[in-house]
């Protein structure tokens, strides 16, 4: 297991190449402290047994999807699921692989690409895909960067899975969240999208006006995927305690913003973990398009290139 540590003025990110971590990203705070804003292991080898993706690039789906699998220019492939659910790629998916380091630069603006070659029926789909992910810092703003190319007709939707506490520990339920979406996806008792969209306003998951994200009298947490009115910037995350907040931006039409009520016990690098002690912005396809036609396409052909570029931009106020 490598750990690469990038660093520029502004921020510190530290990953390593199984499941293409990201471990620590820091940021300073209104007085001047830093402060790591994900939750992640002290250590590199307790990321083996990550049952919660911290902070990792999950693939070759991200999300749930149904019927035991999918059907691709007329051919059905079935996939490992418990229960009816293919949950993030599978039992063996891209955040338990080891990743290859293509190339680290350092400088002025700082990355790291990783690549995976998920082979031909790797967890039951089709095609050897080539995947990347580069993480690079520019001034107060880290890139997160996926592409994939594959030989045959597939899909793919691929993320990252960062735990966001933008104080460094206790509870996210008091940070302000702000977020650029009038719709969220009904699911099943599963979690599995029903195909509807549904209105936020009147719930819980209403974010057009800033709020705080524990304040609705129904909050029970969020797992959810948000329906985005537009490209590019879609959320902004703020906590008065630090001061720091977290602009999001992205070119997919959805997020899945999930808030687990508790993590289980471990060593964590963060000061204290809470309830409600974080929450993920999971830039993405809609979960399951690949059974809802109605849903954006997850298929990628043969020749082209999937890309999913989302931004997290840190200042103070």
């Amino acid at each position: 297991m490598e750990q690469i540590t990038l660093q520029n003025q502004y921020l510190k990110l530290s990953c390593i190449n199984y499941g293409a971590i990201i471990k620590e990203l820091i940021v300073k705070d209104k007085n001047e402290n830093e402060v790591n804003v994900i939750i992640g292991f002290k250590k590199a080898e307790d990321y083996l047994n990550n049952p919660y993706y911290l902070g990792a690039a999950v693939g070759r789906f991200a999300g749930r999807i149904g019927n035991g699998g999918f059907t691709v220019e007329g051919n059905h492939y079935s996939i490992y699921n418990e229960n009816g659910v293919h949950l993030h790629g599978g039992k063996n998916n891209f955040s338990h692989k080891y990743w290859k380091i293509e190339k680290v630069e350092k400088g002025e603006n700082p990355y790291v690409t990783f690549s995976y070659l998920s082979e031909d029926m790797e967890e039951g789909y089709p095609g050897n895909l080539q995947a990347f992910v580069t993480y690079k810092l520019e001034k107060n703003k880290l890139t997160i960067r996926f592409e994939a190319v594959a030989d045959c007709a597939t899909i793919v939707n691929l993320t990252n899975h960062n735990y966001y506490n933008l104080n460094g520990g206790g509870s996210i339920l008091q940070h302000e969240l702000q977020l650029d979406a009038d719709s969220f996806l009904e699911t099943d008792e599963k979690q599995i999208a029903t195909g509807k969209f549904l209105d936020v306003k009147g719930t819980p998951f209403d974010f057009i006006s800033t709020r705080n994200v524990g304040d609705h009298s129904d909050f029970k947490g969020i797992d959810d995927c948000f329906v985005l009115n537009k490209k590019g910037h879609i959320a902004t995350l703020h906590s008065k305690e630090s001061g720091i907040e977290m602009k999001v931006s992205t070119n997919q039409p959805g997020v899945v913003i999930f808030t687990p009520d508790q993590l289980p016990e471990a060593n964590y690098y963060n000061y204290y973990v809470d309830e409600y002690s974080s929450i993920c912005f999971e830039t993405q396809n809609f979960p399951d398009a690949p059974n809802k036609p109605h849903f954006p396409s997850a298929e990628l052909k043969k020749g082209e290139k999937y890309i999913n570029e989302s931004e997290f931009e840190f200042s103070v106020r």
